[in-house]
């Protein structure tokens, strides 16, 4: 029976901190392993243009590679639409006993706004990321109180931060991987 975490977003790029919640999740929730999910187009995101699903892809391979409880979907960049997480999980339903959908503390408030977020809870666990710097919740509603609540190693870095400093020649050792990092200056990512 596998039980494994789904982690989606756009991963652009990916980075340590990513890596960290993501594994430290794994722990907690003894799951199998943790799957990422690049978005093709976040439906929360729609006002922000992302880098190529191809650079998306390529940077997430290089900094899981080797790590054997670490995986990749490629499910939502080959629908090449909106990316919704319950078409996702229906899909993903179909090769793995047991979903836990892992979502930022921000998320939950907002889950209500999702496409079926019943229908989500049907299909997998709902496992919010908690931090020490985390707010105190301004509501609970029912999907607040089915949550399962997970305080993690996760460390403040931002995705929107490492975009920047790459573009105003800023370093980013010790934010990304090593091999992140290269593919981000062979290819000039972020620059414009």
């Amino acid at each position: 029976m596998s039980k494994v975490g789904i982690y989606g977003g756009t991963f652009d790029p990916i980075h340590l901190g990513h890596l960290i919640t993501a594994q430290s999740v794994r722990e907690l929730r003894e799951l199998d392993k943790i799957i990422f999910i690049p978005a093709f187009l976040s439906p929360h995101k729609l006002d922000i243009k992302a880098s190529s699903p191809k650079h998306r892809i390529n940077m997430l391979k290089l900094a899981i590679e080797g790590v054997d409880f670490f995986d990749i979907s490629e499910f939502e960049i080959k629908q090449k639409q909106i990316s919704y997480t319950i078409d996702t999980l229906l899909e993903l339903k179909k090769h793995h006993d047991e979903l836990e959908l892992i979502v930022g503390y921000d998320n939950i408030f907002k889950f209500y706004t999702w496409k079926d977020p019943n229908k989500i809870l049907q299909l997998a666990k709902l496992v919010v990321l908690k931090r020490k710097s985390s707010y105190a919740p301004p509501y609970e509603d029912k999907y607040y109180n089915q949550a399962e609540f997970v305080q993690t190693r996760g460390i403040e870095i931002s995705a929107t931060d490492i975009r920047e400093r790459v573009k105003h020649g800023q370093p980013i050792n010790y934010l990304v991987t090593k091999e992140v990092k290269d593919y981000i200056f062979e290819h000039n990512l972020y620059k414009e």
